[in-house]
């Protein structure tokens, strides 16, 4: 299953499916070619979008900088890039956390 992607700059793509408004943050596994990722923010303001970032730079240890939003900001499916991390360490540390 393929949830990452590296472009040419080096910069590591994965897609996010967001479940928003859960009762905790947390990874919750793989679906439809995404990572899905639980999150309790709401889906307004852009409030669900900026803790889904927040959450991911704490999960690959990146700062908070390192981490932004590529595309789908008003769909719960969306594709973040990520400096400072390989690819392999995304998959990695992803199909650690879900049990893969």
């Amino acid at each position: 299953m393929e949830f990452t992607s590296v472009r040419k700059d080096g910069v590591v793509l994965i897609d996010v499916y967001v479940q928003p408004k859960s009762s905790q943050n947390k990874m919750v596994g793989l679906f439809d070619q995404a990572v899905k990722v639980a999150i309790t923010a709401p889906p307004v303001d852009g409030k669900a979008n900026k803790a889904v970032g927040v959450f991911l730079a704490a999960f690959f240890h990146v700062p908070k900088s390192s981490v932004q939003i590529h595309s789908g900001l008003q769909s719960r499916k969306k594709r973040f890039a990520l400096n400072g991390i390989s690819e392999e360490e995304v998959r990695n540390r992803v199909l650690e956390a879900i049990g893969k």
